[in-house]
This record gives structure tokens, C-alpha cells and sequence, in this order.
């Protein structure tokens, strides 16, 4: 126990030990009437991944260890509980020092009332010292995150963002309904493919990425494939890229093209690897999301994404979209980043609420 534990009892959480509710029943995540969103479970090597092991291998070292953490991952159900609780087994924890334990490597629960919208129901706090998984419950009753009635609310769990899952149960008292939960209103995924802002570091908690918010606000299922440091428009990402079936595909790898003339040379070659593919899927090209301090030539990569932008419009393509990623932070500097660099939620609602109308517009049809 820490020395603030001792003193204040709100800061005793994350014990990691065993839930102890006499009436726990635990449910296998991967079996109905669960649904796994932005990840799938590779019955092989028995974890979770984002995309395919052998494919990521095919683009570099980094995507191929970072398509394991599952960001973006959700696992969706109904029920009349009083409490969750989650048995998670992991066998990688990403630790840094500006970067919350609970947003790399905690998950996230929010309820949906009937006719109502998502809401931020806690986050499963895992311990300081977990190795490889813990096991944590959220109760609603009788705090009043949930009204007392037995209604059925609907449950969507976010995974960690920076870590590795193995396997997950999810716990409820043995006479809770268990039914499945309703599709989202737009069930094609959104897909999102970017540097480490877009896998969401560093959020305080899974559902604080900005791609995570705008799932809640539009009722769209997504796939995070933002890669930390890793993501620079490889042909082989590009192919992968365009043969996945999606409503949207937002990208803004910029940060990690290490030159501006990496950057020409891939950004617009990806542009037309998924448009091959996909001849009018909305595609919204955004720039580096930065201070100026952090990306001296900031400048010129905007001037080669805005030219891919201005091509496409050219040849008389009306399904693409552009947004500076350079303004977002405007209105709050350094207060919306960690570190002048990654945003903290701030930073993620800023940027969720600049994409949102964009989103909205490319998801119309």
C-alpha cells in the first residue's frame, strides 16, 4: 500500500486481488451473446490482436509488436446487473512515466440506458505492480452511476491501449440477464491508421481516445490502427489498409514520417493504394496533431498531404476531406498535451470535437 492509501480511501483502488461477491458468475468474452469489436482473438497463439500477426510482421518490427495492444478493442452486452467485474490475463504492460497506468493498460466501462446516450460508468484500475492480468469489479448500486431499477443497460467495455490481452471473462452476479447487445448504427468501422496519438496515448483511460469519443458521439463501430512510432505508409500497410471493409478511413501519419520526402513519396501513393480499392469511400486526410515547437517542419508536411488532397479533388474526387491537425491545440496549447506532444483528455475532446462534424458528413451515406 502506498502512503496516501493510509490516509485517503478513495486512492485505495487497483488492489488486483480476487473480486469477492458471493453471487459472481464469470463468462467467457469470446463466446456469445458477447460481441468483440476493433480486435479479433487469434485462436493460435490465444490473444488479442488488431490485425493479423503475419501481416503486421510484413511492415516492421514496431507494427508487428505494437498490433498486439489492443486499442480500439470493445466488447459489447446487455444485462440488469448491479456490478461488472473483468478476469484479465495480459502478458505485456506498457509502462511510462507520462503516461497513466489506467489509460495503458486499464479498461473502461460505459452504460447506455435505453433511449439515452453512452455514459462513463469507471475504469478497472489495475494494480501498480501487475505482471500478467488482475481481476477488478465496477458496482453501480448503490452508488447512483445507474439508476436503482433492474433496467437493462447496455455495456461496452474499451481495452487497454497500450498493452497485451490474452484472454478476458467478464463478471456478473449468477441472476443477471445476459443478452446481446443492439449493432451500432453504423456497423462498417470507421478505420483510423496514424502515429501514437491515434493509438491514444497518452489518455488517462481507454474511452478518452479521440477515436473512442467519436465511436460514443456517432454510434459507429471503429478500428484503431494508430502504431506508436511505427506508423510511415509502407506499401504493405497500404495493401492491408485497402482490403479492409470500412464506412470511413481517417489517417494522419505524418508525425512518424521520419523526412518530408518520406512523406511525398508514401502519402499519396496510400491515398491511391485504398482508393483503388474503394473508388468512393469518404477519406479524411488529416495533418500532424502538434504544438509548432515539436515539429519544426510541421509546415511542409501539411503543404505535401494538402497537395494529395488537392490531386484527388482534382481528378474530380468528391469523397475526400482535410483538416489541419495543426490547429486543434490552438485553443489550449500546452494545457490539452502531457508534454507538449501527446494530448491528455483534453487534448483528445478538442480534437474529437474538430473531427466530429467532418465524421458526421462522411458517414451521411
Amino acid at each position: 500500500m502506498s502512503e496516501i492509501q493510509k490516509y485517503d480511501k478513495n486512492f485505495q483502488q487497483g488492489g488486483g486481488g480476487k473480486v469477492n461477491k458471493p453471487d459472481l458468475r464469470f463468462y467467457d468474452a469470446l463466446q456469445p451473446p458477447f460481441s468483440l469489436h476493433g480486435v479479433y482473438y487469434d485462436e493460435a497463439d490465444g490473444r488479442f490482436r488488431r490485425m493479423p500477426g503475419e501481416v503486421a510482421a510484413t511492415v516492421s518490427p514496431g507494427v508487428a509488436h505494437l498490433h498486439r495492444n489492443t486499442a480500439g478493442g470493445r466488447l459489447r452486452f446487455r444485462s440488469n446487473c448491479r456490478y461488472v467485474a473483468i478476469h484479465a490475463e495480459m502478458d505485456h504492460i506498457d509502462r511510462m512515466a507520462h503516461f497513466p497506468l489506467t489509460g495503458s493498460a486499464g479498461f473502461d466501462l460505459y452504460g447506455k440506458r435505453e433511449g439515452g446516450e453512452e455514459e462513463y460508468l469507471g475504469t478497472f484500475v489495475p494494480p501498480l505492480d501487475m505482471t500478467d492480468g488482475y481481476e477488478e469489479c465496477i458496482a453501480f448500486w448503490p452508488r447512483n452511476v445507474i439508476p436503482r431499477t433492474k433496467e437493462t443497460v447496455e455495456f461496452t467495455l474499451h481495452f487497454p491501449l497500450y498493452s497485451c490481452v490474452k484472454r478476458l471473462w467478464i463478471g456478473l452476479p449468477e441472476e443477471a440477464e445476459l443478452l446481446p447487445a443492439a449493432p451500432y448504427r453504423v456497423e462498417r468501422p470507421v478505420v483510423y491508421y496514424g502515429s501514437s496519438i491515434t493509438q491514444g496515448g497518452c489518455a488517462s483511460h481507454p474511452g478518452a481516445a479521440y477515436p473512442a469519443i467519436l465511436s460514443r458521439r456517432l454510434d459507429c463501430d471503429h478500428v484503431n490502427l494508430g502504431f506508436s512510432g511505427s506508423a510511415k505508409g509502407e506499401e504493405e500497410i497500404g495493401r492491408y489498409l485497402a482490403s479492409l471493409d470500412m464506412s470511413a478511413f481517417v489517417y494522419d501519419y505524418d508525425h512518424n514520417a521520419p523526412t518530408v520526402e518520406h512523406l511525398r513519396k508514401t502519402h499519396e501513393r496510400l491515398f491511391l493504394q485504398i482508393r483503388e480499392k474503394h473508388p468512393t469511400l469518404p477519406v479524411l486526410m488529416m495533418t500532424a496533431v502538434s504544438l509548432p515547437r515539436c515539429f519544426d517542419d510541421r509546415a511542409a508536411h501539411r503543404d505535401v498531404i494538402f497537395t494529395t488532397y488537392q490531386n484527388a479533388l482534382a481528378r474530380g474526387d468528391r469523397n475526400v476531406y482535410f483538416l489541419d491537425g495543426g490547429e486543434l491545440f490552438a485553443r489550449y496549447g500546452n494545457e490539452g498535451t502531457v508534454e507538449g506532444c501527446h494530448p491528455n483528455d483534453l487534448g483528445f475532446l478538442h480534437m474529437a470535437e474538430a473531427v466530429e462534424p467532418l465524421l458526421a458528413e462522411m458517414l451521411k451515406g
